[in-house]
Parts: structure tokens; C-alpha cells; sequence
């Protein structure tokens, strides 16, 4: 395995091309605008906000591919993915991130795709995979354009930079939080894990592996389906409110366009005529 991570990352930048300073182009901001709910909840003024975020982290975040041509709208949504937890803290920088690669398909620990047992569809981690992230792409967009199944990869993995920031992947982000409510936390955490291997849950099993596993999933949870989670786990949703200092399940309501407005891509049609969703 470890030739293969060494093969991986030698094939990967032998050909390394300067990072792409390119402003967010008008049809990026049209996808941005069309597939991510939460940037179409901002005001005016924090949508600019919003958008020179994407900017800022673009240009100073390598987005490649491996088997892949990376679009401008895989970047726009590698970018939302990253600034939608921590849109409360304005200074906030990944600085345990410095390149992320996408991937045609879910992968393997070597990470091939294609193969029987290529089922993980993210990745960050130490070691080789330090300040790297693997992801699927269909996987990244399909977190956006699915909004019933509570998961979303991209903001998944970027809540474990988020819990590694202070240093240890522990399920608690510490550079969010004080450290007096760790174990709170932990105790609240081990219950509700206990709830999910008793199937007494409808937090995606996934989240039952371990402490961190268990704050990246409901992590996901929170930003996609912020009511249902604040109606099945009120607390859960209150500790990652004040976790990302976002009240997420008071803005959904504006968030969802109504069949009959006009579309959010700007083409001037109505909504159910253009970019609804046929499922």
C-alpha cells in the first residue's frame, strides 16, 4: 500500500500546474447560485460576501484531478463545501489543507476507483495524506443536488480540517468551542452513538464508528436538513448551533425556491419551468 500512495502522489504533482487566478466566473456564480441552498438564503450584500470566499479560497487552494478535468463548477462547490461551517468566522483559514484532488468515482485505501471495494467517497488524514483531500466528484455534486438524504461529503470532510485544527481528530472542535465543554459532549456524544448501534436513530449509521465520524455526519445532518434535526435531536441541533454560531433550521424556509418565482439562474423563467428538479 505504501507504494501505491507513493506512485499516487509522484504521478499526481510530477505535473503540477500553478494554482488559477481566475475570478469566479459569471457561469460559476450562475451554479453556485442554482445548486447551493445556502448561498441563495444570503442577503445581497453576503452573497458578495460569499462569492469573494469562494474567490479567496480558490486562489489559494490547489482543486486538481486525477482522471479528471476539473471544472469551474467542481471548484465553486470544493469551495462552498469549505465555507458554509465556518461562514460565522470571517478570518477563519484551512491551514491544515493545501491541495485538493478529485476523484472520477468513490475509491479504495489504494485509491483506485471502479474496483469491488472502492465505496470511500472522501478523504483527508496525516502522513501522505497530510494537507490533502480526496473526493469523489459525482459524490461532491450529488451532496449538493440531493436534499433529503442528510449527507453531503464535501462538508463532511471538511468538518474533520474543522476538528483537526486544534491539533487532534477527536469529534470536538476546540478552536470553536471551550475546552470546559469537552466532556459534556463526549458523555452527550457516547449516548447518542449508543442510540445509533441500538437503531434508536436517524443519524446515518456511518456516525456510530467513533467521536469524529460522529461530528462529521451530523455536521452534514445540520447544514442539509437543519429542521428535521433540530424535530428529532433538539439538543444535537443547540450544540452544533453553538458549535458553527449558526441558527441553520431558522433560515431554511427562505431558502427553497417556489415553483412559481422566478429561476435563481437568471434566465427569467419560472422556477418549475427551468432548473426544478424532475425527481
Amino acid at each position: 500500500m505504501i507504494n501505491a500512495l507513493i506512485d499516487f502522489f509522484r504521478h499526481l504533482f510530477g505535473g503540477k500546474k500553478a494554482i488559477d487566478n481566475t475570478p469566479i466566473s459569471s457561469g460559476a456564480l450562475a451554479y453556485l447560485n442554482e445548486q447551493v441552498d445556502f448561498y441563495r438564503s444570503l442577503n445581497d450584500e453576503d452573497k458578495q460576501l460569499f462569492v469573494q470566499r469562494v474567490g479567496l479560497f480558490v486562489n489559494t487552494t490547489e482543486i486538481c484531478g486525477r482522471g479528471i478535468e476539473v471544472t469551474d463548477n467542481d471548484r465553486v462547490l470544493v469551495a462552498a463545501s469549505a465555507i458554509i461551517p465556518v461562514w460565522s468566522f470571517a478570518d477563519w483559514h484551512y491551514f491544515n489543507l493545501q491541495t485538493v484532488i478529485l476523484l472520477p468515482g468513490a475509491f479504495n485505501e489504494d485509491y483506485e476507483h471502479g474496483k469491488q471495494d472502492s465505496l470511500i467517497t472522501g478523504m483527508v488524514g496525516t502522513g501522505f495524506m497530510k494537507g490533502k483531500m480526496l473526493l469523489s466528484q459525482p459524490a461532491l455534486h450529488y451532496g449538493f443536488a440531493n436534499e433529503k438524504d442528510k449527507k453531503n461529503v464535501g462538508i463532511h470532510e471538511f468538518a474533520h480540517l474543522i476538528d483537526m485544527a486544534d491539533g487532534d481528530c477527536d469529534g470536538f472542535p476546540e478552536r470553536m468551542s471551550k475546552y470546559a465543554y469537552f466532556q459534556p459532549w463526549i458523555k452527550f456524544v457516547e449516548k447518542k452513538i449508543s442510540d445509533i448501534h441500538q437503531k434508536n436513530s436517524n443519524i446515518n449509521p456511518y456516525g456510530g464508528t467513533n467521536e469524529q465520524e460522529f461530528f462529521a455526519v451530523t455536521t452534514e445532518y445540520f447544514f442539509e436538513r437543519p429542521q428535521l434535526l433540530k424535530k428529532k435531536h433538539p439538543q444535537l441541533y443547540d450544540e452544533l448551533m453553538a458549535f458553527y454560531q449558526q441558527d441553520m433550521a431558522s433560515i431554511n424556509n427562505d431558502v427553497k425556491p417556489r415553483k412559481q418565482q422566478p429561476c435563481p439562474c437568471g434566465s427569467g423563467k419560472k422556477y418549475k419551468r427551468c432548473c426544478l428538479p424532475k425527481s
